[in-house]
Parts: C-alpha cells; sequence; structure tokens
C-alpha cells in the first residue's frame, strides 16, 4: 500500500484522531496539508514528525465551518504541491446536549464544524480533483452515532446522520469521475474527547465492557483504515461507511 506522490489535505489534523490520520499517510508517503484552529506549536511539532518520515507537511489555520477557508485550505494544497488527491473531512465537535437544552447557537456550531465542513470540503476537494484529473478519495469521519443514537448528544448525531447521506449521495454523483466517498465510522477512541472516561475506572470499566474487543481504539487503528482507503488498494468502495468499533454497534446484553 503506497500512497508516494499523493497530496491529502486533513481537517481538524493536529490533534487525536486527525494527527493519527496525518502520520498514517505521511508513512504510506503521501505529502500533507494539516488544517488547524488552535494549538499551532503542535501543529509545527507533527511538520517535523511527518518531515521525518520523508515526506513534507504544511500546517494551514482554517477555520473549516467557513466555506472562504475551505477554498483557502484546497488552494493551500495545489500552490504547495501541485494537487490534491486525497480529502480528509475530520474535523468535529460535540456539545453533549439534548433536544431539550440546545441553544441555537450551540446547535449551529456544531452542524456547521461538523456537516458544513464536510459537505463543503467534499465540493470543493471534488471540484479540484475533477479539474485536474486521475480521480481521487475523499473520506469523512464520522462515528457509530451517524446510525446509533446517543441520548444527550443529540446535535452530534444530527451531524454524523448528515455525513453519513452525504457519504452515500456523494459517492453516487462523484464515481463517474472517478472520485470515491467512503466514511470511517469509529467507536470509542482514546483521545482528548474521552480524557474525563479513561480517567475514570468506573466509567472506563463499564465503557469497555460494552465493547465487544474489550477495551477502546487507539487513534492509529482509525487512522490505518483511513490511509487504506486513501490508496489504490480501496479503489472499489464508495458511498458506504467503514465502521471501526471494536463491535460495540453489534453488542447485546444477551437477554
Amino acid at each position: 500500500m503506497s500512497l508516494h506522490g499523493k497530496v491529502a489535505i486533513v481537517t481538524g489534523g493536529n490533534s487525536g484522531i486527525g494527527q493519527a490520520i496525518v502520520l498514517a499517510l505521511a508513512e504510506a508517503g503521501a505529502n500533507v496539508v494539516i488544517d488547524y484552529v488552535c494549538n499551532p506549536e503542535a501543529t509545527e511539532a507533527l511538520e517535523k514528525q511527518v518531515a521525518a518520515l520523508g515526506d513534507k507537511a504544511i500546517g494551514v489555520e482554517a477555520d473549516v465551518s467557513k466555506v472562504a477557508d475551505l477554498e483557502r485550505l484546497v488552494k493551500a494544497g495545489v500552490d504547495a504541491f501541485g494537487r490534491v488527491d486525497v480529502m480528509v473531512n475530520n474535523a468535529g465537535i460535540e456539545t453533549r446536549t439534548s433536544v431539550l437544552d440546545t441553544t441555537e447557537d450551540l446547535y449551529g456550531k456544531v452542524l456547521d464544524i461538523n456537516l458544513k465542513s464536510a459537505f463543503f470540503g467534499t465540493q470543493l476537494a471534488a471540484k479540484q480533483m475533477i479539474a485536474q484529473g486521475g480521480g481521487g478519495r475523499i473520506i469523512n469521519i464520522t462515528s457509530v452515532h451517524e446510525d446509533w443514537p446517543m441520548p444527550g448528544n443529540t446535535p452530534y448525531c444530527l451531524s454524523k446522520g448528515g455525513m453519513r447521506m452525504l457519504t452515500r449521495t456523494a459517492g453516487v454523483e462523484l464515481a463517474p469521475h472517478g472520485v470515491t466517498v467512503v466514511g470511517v465510522g469509529p467507536g470509542a477512541v482514546d483521545t482528548p474527547i474521552n480524557k474525563a472516561t479513561v480517567a475514570d475506572p468506573t466509567k472506563l470499566k463499564t465503557l469497555d465492557a460494552a465493547i465487544p474487543i474489550g477495551r477502546l481504539a487507539e487513534p492509529k487503528e482509525i487512522a490505518d483504515v483511513v490511509a487504506f482507503l486513501a490508496s489504490d488498494e480501496a479503489s472499489y468502495i464508495t458511498a458506504t461507511t467503514v465502521f471501526v468499533d471494536g463491535g460495540i454497534m453489534q453488542s447485546s446484553p444477551g437477554l
């Protein structure tokens, strides 16, 4: 599996799953554009890690909830490396609010960062891929909650459900152009977003017990799937989601 000569953009790329994706793509030989909105020091450190692997990376500060910033992000990839072959729509947030207590501002923030960014990230990347020729890969980092309710986190689930249909519909629309669109749906992952759970032995034990494999995923386990989907070996996969969840969506109390 090789991504040598390929150029990838990863939104939300300087921490958590995004950081692991940047490294996995670089390990496979891709040059990477790292989108971030905070902690430039982490981005600089990640650029050095990519360089140590023999590849190139640039950090671009861009708010992916704004189309103008997404345009600038894609342009940065083309200006630096000549093309864009892989777009990973990874940036996301959650508010842990229910349908009863979500404000308009919170709703807009989650949907803009999670879903609007993925929609226009897909659109802009696809236009560039079509213009340059040779097809491309668009990978949407969604969640088991695109399909699996999470009471108390309604806007997040709604945004991921929207990504599900974005992936399926755009995958069908873009297939004639050689551009595939695939979702990756993680379950519970050991990232900063789950820091409170990991730090609480009781909560962690309960969560681990709900996962058939018996533990949270490491970010690299998600990233390695993304790297595969970005490769030529995944050329026949589109308009669907690959769940990387340790079996949690299929878990049952056995009653």
